[in-house]
């Protein structure tokens, strides 16, 4: 008996071209085909060429003493334990630290408010958003000369509200100062978190909030209940960029307090500079990147294992 075949002969032909698979379909069984590894080849060698490579030879010159001129020596671990009978040291990681917590305390949740009323269709939202951006079109030393010239004491807006200011000094106290540093790096990175949260508000599917309001839920709980959990994946990875961000502050701390009052605003990265161009040694803040690096990835790894990060497979956001 003859098995009449219903599939079209175009069909057929590239069926047999391809091995007898349907076109789109890999041999894997997976339904889905992928890019060979070759795709990635050039983003591997530029991430070996300006992140891996760089990383071993500071990791190696934290081994050494060298002041910049003459022959590197090794020194084992004589830098390390400098390090950590460092008392700046110890307090510019705790103050790195402070930073941190205080800066993701206080982007993620005003990012994600001003991200999903982006996302949004409010009168003059677009207007208002682009105006918003505008901290991301200015670099960090451009960003920090700006409010060093509007917070100055003398010439600035505090001399002129000493009502509120008090004696106008800021950056003379170490609260005030912090407050400052602080400010600062939320103005002008929060709208980049918040493009991140408008990009994943307006991937959530809208039948999920059609179905909230049928059932009789209101604009709060939709946003408890439905926004929140889908924006998981992108609250993890902007907190994740918050992290490494505040760890590596460096611009802001140079120009509005140059670590002061005394070493009540300097940073590990900032700390690492000084002992870099100032004091010429370079093992010692090669060690004090090392440790940064290391101190960075070990809480980006516990905020991925305690958040599930990586065991979600879906592609949709929270699922």
């Amino acid at each position: 008996m003859t098995t009449t075949s219903l599939t079209p002969p175009a069909t057929q032909r590239r069926q047999a071209a391809s091995g007898g698979r349907p076109p789109g379909r890999s041999g894997t069984g997976t339904g889905t085909s992928r890019p060979g590894s070759a795709w990635a080849a050039p983003a591997a060698v530029f991430f070996a060429m300006f992140a891996l490579v760089p990383l071993v030879l500071v990791a190696a010159l934290s081994l050494s003493s060298w002041d910049g001129l003459s022959e590197p020596e090794f020194v084992g671990l004589d830098n390390w334990k400098k390090l950590f009978d460092d008392p700046v040291m110890l307090k510019s990681l705790w103050l790195s630290v402070l930073l941190t917590v205080l800066g993701v305390a206080i982007q993620t949740p005003l990012s994600i408010l001003l991200g999903v009323w982006a996302a949004g269709h409010q009168r003059n939202r677009a207007v208002l958003s682009a105006i918003y951006f505008v901290p991301l079109l200015l670099s960090a030393t451009a960003v920090s000369v700006l409010w060093r010239a509007v917070l100055d004491p003398n010439f600035g807006v505090p001399a002129q509200a000493s009502w509120l200011f008090g004696d106008g000094n800021l950056f003379g106290v170490q609260s005030s100062a912090i407050g400052v540093l602080v400010f600062v790096s939320a103005w002008q990175f929060t709208p980049l978190h918040t493009l991140i949260y408008q990009g994943a508000a307006r991937a959530v599917p809208q039948v999920l909030y059609q179905a909230a309001r049928i059932d009789g839920a209101g604009t709060v709980r939709q946003f408890f209940h439905i926004t929140l959990p889908q924006l998981r994946n992108s609250i993890i990875t902007s907190m994740i960029l918050m992290v490494v961000g505040g760890l590596t502050t460096f611009e802001t701390v140079l120009i509005l307090t140059q670590g002061g009052p005394g070493t009540d605003t300097t940073i590990s990265a900032f700390y690492m500079y000084q002992q870099a161009f100032k004091s010429f040694d370079y093992g010692t803040a090669s060690a004090i990147g090392v440790l940064l690096v290391l101190v960075a990835t070990f809480i980006s790894l516990i905020m991925v294992r305690l958040s599930g990060y990586g065991k979600m497979r879906s592609t949709m956001e929270g699922l």
